[in-house]
């Protein structure tokens, strides 16, 4: 006697349940039970389920409960791990930190101190400060430099000497290699107010407004 109409379609019904992404592991475990007592229940007397096709059902439900806890496990070990690293960068609060940013702000004539970066090394680096209507005031020519980054100090004066007024500057690179154009970054040291975790993780809060991640942060003071 062959498997009815009807039969079959509850057997689909439930096996397209038990494959869909959704639902619990609970509710998968149901959905394969009820697929294999609607087999068990019309199978052809002539032709039964055999032990190897049972016990092959039985490991393929093992196994995708088996995947589903340990999704479950590692999703939870990510929490416990993202929550630990927010308890350690709060030791970060209140430090100095040195990230990539282009954003200089004088104030009573301070020195302001920061970094240029080249990934690999370059053959002519040169770094020019403008201000808020985009005029370069200060310009520096330095040369070779090798891979990594150097530290500046900026006296807040134009190239003429001139102490310029407080507020905000840029500060910009151009690398050349060989003639070519090479890659070069600024460097900027700014203070960590806060730390939060967002969904690309745990970020620190700088007192420039800006956010930056552990992977950019190059010193810490």
């Amino acid at each position: 006697m062959a498997v009815n109409a009807t039969a079959a379609s509850d057997a689909s019904s439930a096996l397209g349940a038990l494959t869909s992404p959704t639902g619990s592991s609970a509710d998968s475990e149901q959905r394969f039970l009820k697929l294999l007592v609607t087999q068990l229940n019309n199978q052809d007397p002539l032709n039964p389920l055999d032990n190897a096709q049972l016990t092959s059902q039985l490991a393929q439900m093992s196994t995708v409960s088996g995947i589903e806890k340990l999704n479950s496990a590692f999703q939870s070990m990510l929490a416990q791990s993202g929550s630990g690293l927010v308890l350690q960068s709060a030791a970060l609060i209140g430090r100095t930190v040195l990230v990539p940013g282009t954003e200089l702000t004088l104030a009573q004539g301070a020195d302001i101190p920061f970094a240029v970066e080249v990934p690999a090394a370059a053959d002519s680096v040169k770094v020019t400060i403008t201000n808020a209507a985009g005029d370069t005031v200060r310009s520096f020519d330095l040369g070779a430099l090798p891979e990594g980054y150097k530290t500046l100090s900026w006296d807040g004066k134009s190239d003429n000497g001139t102490q310029l007024a407080d507020g905000a500057y840029k500060v910009n690179v151009a690398a050349l290699n060989g003639g070519d154009k090479a890659a070069a970054g600024t460097l900027t040291y700014a203070k960590v107010t806060s730390v939060s975790q967002g969904i690309q993780g745990v970020s620190l809060d700088l007192d420039s407004g800006e956010k930056a991640g552990f992977g950019v942060i190059r010193l810490i003071l």
